[in-house]
């Protein structure tokens, strides 16, 4: 039996939902498994300007042994061959991925004994946070809670007409130096900031109130303070605004930045977006996309 598994990008943290909110975007992972008769291989079938380990190291094999300990039953002997389109340490939910891909093909080789749900509770505990791996898992904007003995979720319906303008720089930021930069302890002024806002964010999204979402993005738990590693992240989010996004937003632990714009206004955001990031440094890609409104599928041959 073969397994094809295709996960979507993830754009996480956005503006007050820090570890907590996030949105699938129409940017994939494709993963296919097949059993071999003993061992494992590992084929990489695009490069990334990170290279994926072909070894024990990598994440998806990783993963795969993770969830077969947990059943129980040793792991079987597979060929894994990846073809992944979401940039690696650039805050598009690339590890998410590989721990949803990893999952589902090893569900799925075992015969399907956990849900979706239990799944998603998985890939959580082992990224510590839901913001990446329930979107991935379930599409279009969710928002999560990890607490010790569960995981709860809300999945937000998004409308149509919203595109996510995800601007890419050639340099990655890691997660963990992306971490290194928050401080300790926040100012009860700056959760309440957070608090109201992350709240606003979700209710305008339910309601279609876009005029709020410029406010509602607003944060200062952790953007303020990641802003050190990316070069130009104010002045874009600045231009952006004046080419007709409606919000703006750090995706995930960095590089890539985020604008929320109307279809209506799409080409003419484009078009003056992509002339003003041609005069800035370090190479910036724009590419606007959809919600991904599915989720992470399987299908077997």
């Amino acid at each position: 039996m073969k397994v094809k598994v295709k996960v979507p990008a993830t754009s996480a943290n956005m503006g007050p939902g820090f570890d907590s909110i996030g949105v699938a975007v129409q940017l994939y992972n494709y993963l296919e498994v097949e059993p071999i008769e003993q061992g494992f291989e590992i084929i990489i079938k695009k490069e990334q300007s990170i290279a994926i380990p072909t070894d024990e190291k990598n994440l998806i094999y990783q993963t795969m042994q993770q969830f077969f300990e947990t059943l129980g039953k040793p792991m079987p002997a597979v060929r894994l061959t990846q073809f992944d389109d979401i940039p690696m340490a650039r805050g598009l939910g690339s590890s998410a991925a590989c721990i949803v891909a990893g999952l589902l093909a090893a569900n799925t080789l075992a015969g399907n004994p956990y849900t979706k749900d239990d799944l998603a509770k998985m890939a959580a505990k082992i990224e510590g946070h839901p913001d990446n791996s329930n979107p991935a898992f379930f599409g279009s904007m969710v928002t999560g809670v990890l607490t010790e003995k569960s995981m709860e979720y809300v999945r937000l319906e998004l409308p149509d007409d919203l595109l996510f303008a995800i601007i890419v720089p050639n340099f990655p930021v890691s997660t963990k130096s992306s971490r290194s930069v928050l401080p300790p302890h926040y100012d009860r002024q700056d959760v309440v900031y957070n608090v109201s806002r992350a709240a606003l964010l979700v209710a305008s999204i339910l309601t279609g109130k876009y005029e709020n979402l410029e406010v509602a993005m607003d944060d200062k738990i952790h953007q303020p303070y990641r802003k050190v590693l990316i070069p130009h992240m104010e002045e874009i989010f600045g231009n952006a605004k004046k080419c007709g996004a409606i919000a703006c937003y750090l995706s995930g632990a960095g590089s890539t930045l985020m604008a929320m714009v109307t279809k209506e206004h799409a080409e003419e955001f484009r078009n003056k977006m992509s002339t003003y990031l041609q005069t800035l440094p370090d190479d910036w890609q724009l590419t606007l996309l959809s919600a991904d409104k599915e989720g992470a599928t399987v299908v077997t041959e």
